[in-house]
């Protein structure tokens, strides 16, 4: 089963001491699965921000941009999934070679 993680990255309205990306959810399952767990955070992520107004675009298949509006300030981030594709504790479960290798 792969793992997946739903990343939240700020893009508008954030101080930078809490610009950094935010893991907002790990799922091990199905893409299906981790599909759904986005749709999930894109329509419940608020970042502790009172929500008065969120309006949720579909960027692509992995991907949304919210945006949250509050009674004085708006607020951007763009949520995306990432699916684990190597792992240094579990070398060989689904290690990519990296894209600059040269094969020997």
């Amino acid at each position: 089963m792969s793992r997946w993680i739903v990343l939240a990255t700020p893009l508008q309205g954030v101080s930078t001491m809490n610009c950094d990306t935010k893991i907002a959810r790990e799922v091990e399952g199905t893409e299906d699965e981790a599909l759904d767990a986005l749709l999930s955070v894109a329509n419940t992520f608020t970042d502790r921000v009172k929500v008065r107004r969120r309006e949720v675009f579909r960027v692509s298949d992995r991907s949304y941009f919210i945006r949250i509006r509050n009674r004085i300030s708006t607020y951007a981030y763009m949520i995306q999934i990432a699916e684990l594709v190597a792992d240094s504790d579990q070398p060989g479960a689904g290690a990519a070679e990296p894209a600059d290798a040269v094969p020997e």
